[in-house]
């Protein structure tokens, strides 16, 4: 299934099953997953990356536990909007895990994603930079699908019945 467009993603997908956002660093892979009316994101868990193969069947693990078959991934493109090296990554990762799985997938910009969850952190639970470290990409995962969520509970408002 080729890379949809955010508004496709639901009707790509089982009614009533929810979505995976992820975060894609270079060593750990933040997961969050939608409640099943696309409405609310919250942080699943942090994979520790490893190989690709182990990774993605861990990944694979938490959807089948949700019942999820959709993804939204960020992508962290760079400021003036221009994709770099970390983009590439992002989009060979998802090529890489659609040859295993055939699975609905959407991107997502993640620009300032672990900025914004840093500042909460800092200011809101006045966490220490090491339990930061721990959370941010989780979060970062729960930002990103959050922000999905919202576009498309817009975009589902500004469509003609």
């Amino acid at each position: 299934m080729p890379v949809l467009d955010l508004l496709d993603l639901p009707a790509a997908r089982p009614p009533g099953s929810p979505l995976v956002g992820l975060d894609l660093g270079t060593q750990t892979i933040g997961v969050a997953v939608s409640d099943t009316s696309l409405m609310i994101a919250s942080p699943l868990a942090l994979i520790k990356r490893t190989k690709f193969t182990q990774d993605v069947e861990t990944l694979f693990l938490l959807m089948e536990r949700r019942g999820a078959v959709g993804l939204v991934v960020g992508l962290p493109l760079n400021m003036d909007g221009t994709e770099g090296p970390r983009c590439q990554s992002a989009r060979a990762f998802v090529r890489h895990l659609q040859r295993l799985r055939d699975l609905p997938v959407a991107f997502w910009d993640e620009r300032l994603s672990s900025v914004a969850v840093n500042r909460v952190l800092i200011d809101e639970a006045d966490s220490s930079r090491a339990r930061r470290a721990e959370a941010v990409d989780k979060m970062a995962a729960g930002w990103i699908l959050q922000g999905a969520l919202d576009r498309l509970a817009a975009g589902a408002s500004l469509r003609p019945d």
